[in-house]
This record gives C-alpha cells, structure tokens and sequence, in this order.
C-alpha cells in the first residue's frame, strides 16, 4: 500500500540547489550539470511521537523503506549519484509524516539550440522533470515557495554567462569576447594583410601572387576550424555571413591583382602602338618628293598607314586625378586601395547594426 490510494494526488514540492555548470556543448547541443535536487511529500502513514519537542526528525539513507515519487529528468541523456565518501543522499521524516528527500546528482542533459546569431546569440536550455508512472491524478509537482531555484554564486563558465533561470528554463549569453580574440580580430587582419598586394608594385608577380594565395588558403583554414566546431545545421549562422564576405574580400584581392596583371600587359601593348604612332606622326609633317607619285601630269602624297585621333573631353576632378596615372594597371591599383577598405567598412556596419539589434529584439 502506498500513499497513492488517497483521493487526492499527492502534492510533492521540488526545489534544486545549482551547484556548477561544467560544460555546455554546441556541437552535441548539450549541458552538464551538478546540483542538489530536494523533493518533500506528506505521507501521514510515517506519522510519529516526538516526545514533546525531543525528536526534531528521523534519518534514513535506503529509499526503499519508504514510498517515493518516481520523478525522473525527459531530457537526460546521462547522469550518476555521488558515493564519495558516502552516498550523497539523505530521507528525513518529521514527526507530522513530510518526508524530505536531498540527494546530488550529475546530469548530462540535451539542449536543443538556435545557431542563426552564433555567436551573438543566447540559449535557453530546460531542465524538464515529470513522472515515469503516474499522472497528474494522483501525483502532483509543484515547486517549492520561495525561490525554488537557487545558484552557486560564484558560478563561472568558460564562454557563456547564466543571465537567468526562467522556470526551470537556464538562459545562457555567449562570451562574445572569446569570440572577438580567436575569430572576428584574425579575420579582419587577413582581409587588411590582402590589401598590401594593392601598395605593391605590379610588375613584382610573385610577391603578389604568394601573398594573395597565402591569405586566401588561411582564410579557408580559419573558417574550415570555425565550422569543425560547430553541428552541420541548414540555417546560415552569423559566423558564416561574417567568414563568407571576409573570404570574399580576401579572393576579390587575388583577382583584383590578375586584372592588373592583364592591364598591364594591355598597358605594354599601348605603349608599343603609341611608339609606332610618334614615329608615324613624324614622318608626316609635309610630303617628300619620294613619297610623291606621277600620274599624267598629277601629283599626290603616298597613303599612310597611321592616323591619329584625338578626343576631347569635359574636366572632371577624378579623370583629373587618374590622369596623374599614366596606366590602367595602376589605375586599377589606386582605386582598389579607396574601394576595397570602404566596403569592407560599409559591411562593417550593416553587419554589426543587423545582429546586435537582432539580439536585442529577440530577447525583448
């Protein structure tokens, strides 16, 4: 016989000590926790005499002697007792039949996150209890009045902060500061180190091509070790976006140098028909008797192979300012160092005002 043969469900109050926060897994999308859970009931069966006042309670350790709520965590994936020095665990009886069961545990516990802001995002993750057997018929959960829910002070995680327990709901922000040293710093230094290709001299080919290659590969490193990190997930994080555009840049800079490379061999080939040109040009100040030829009694200068066609156009301060350089090639160069950076900035800035008011609009 057992304490559920009453018509009314046995109301059984819960409350739990946090005591650490040992690892919070993005990739298995998991938690571990150890804390000290209490549970008390009243069982009028295991009421006693306290001898006026003498016998504040009763202690047991074999939960067997006693009936107890079969409680057990849904979203536990692993979790043990405590057994050193001795099993970790008590069952006090009062004199009016409550009965208080504490016990410290470990769980391993699942916790489904949304990746989309990684890593400005933050994670709730439950701590969800219920009954293996019985329903709500005849066995109740309630927590316990008076903050149920109580947390170490001194708690410290690696790379998140516990901002709230919400029911039994535990809200994690990410340190974003981790975040900025080993991701957002590095990649912004390697799209920078890319443009130095635009400072270099085009016709030094294998200093450009080794830094564009040699940014370009530990670009696809940083961002290969990013993703190792992480679940394979369908959504684009803000991590992607962020080392997406930055590979973007860096593989822009390695085809901006090939353009100039291509310009500068068409600014070679310009250079040769101009050459020609002023050669052309002259020999066409006036006719030499040599290059004249008799037909009856008419006279006319030879047909030449070179014209030259001049094209005038309107002042304008930037085709004044390019015309300081002489060739497309380095034209290309010198608007690439303007360009280049201020996207980067614009991108920047959308990027940051995106995310940083996305959190906030979702966590109010």
């Amino acid at each position: 016989m057992n304490s559920m043969t009453f018509n009314e469900p046995t109301v059984v109050t819960v409350n739990f000590y946090l005591r650490s926060i040992s690892k919070i897994d993005d990739y298995k999308m998991e938690y571990s926790v150890q804390l000290t859970f209490r549970e008390q009931w009243l069982d009028e069966r295991l009421k006693f005499n306290d001898f006026n006042g003498k016998i504040k309670y009763l202690t047991l350790t074999d939960a067997a002697r006693v009936w107890m709520p079969d409680l057990f965590f849904s979203n536990e994936k692993e979790g043990h007792f405590h057994n050193i020095i001795m099993p970790n665990v008590y069952i006090r009886i009062f004199p009016y039949g409550s009965v208080l069961y504490s016990i410290r545990i470990s769980l391993t516990l699942s916790c489904p996150m949304n990746l989309k802001l990684y890593p400005l995002d933050r994670q709730v993750c439950s701590l969800r209890m219920a009954s293996y057997g019985w329903t709500t018929n005849d066995l109740v959960f309630l927590w316990k009045d008076g903050d149920p829910v109580q947390v170490v002070k001194n708690l410290h995680l690696p790379r998140f902060t516990l901002e709230n327990c919400l029911k039994v709901d535990l809200l994690f922000k990410r340190e974003f500061s981790y975040y900025l040293i080993q991701i957002y710093i590095p990649c912004c230094m390697l799209v920078i180190v890319s443009w130095v290709s635009f400072w270099l001299d085009q016709s030094a080919v294998p200093a450009r091509v080794s830094l564009g290659v040699t940014t370009l590969l530990t670009m696809a490193t940083q961002t290969s070790g990013i993703n190792a990190s992480l679940p394979p997930v369908s959504y684009t994080k803000a991590i992607d976006v962020w080392t997406g555009v930055c590979l973007t840049f860096v593989f822009g800079a390695l085809l901006e140098f090939a353009l100039v490379n291509y310009a500068s061999r068409s600014d070679m080939h310009r250079e040769n028909m101009k050459k020609q040109r002023a050669a052309c040009e002259a020999l066409d100040h006036g006719p030499d008797p040599g290059d004249l030829m008799e037909d009856g009694n008419t006279t006319f200068p030879m047909v030449r192979q070179c014209e030259i066609h001049m094209q005038q156009s309107r002042p304008n301060c930037c085709k004044t300012w390019l015309s300081k350089f002489p060739t497309r090639s380095k034209r290309i160069d010198v608007i690439s160092r303007i360009t280049f950076p201020l996207v980067f900035a614009l991108f920047n800035l959308i990027y940051w005002s995106t995310y940083l008011f996305r959190e906030e609009a979702e966590d109010s």
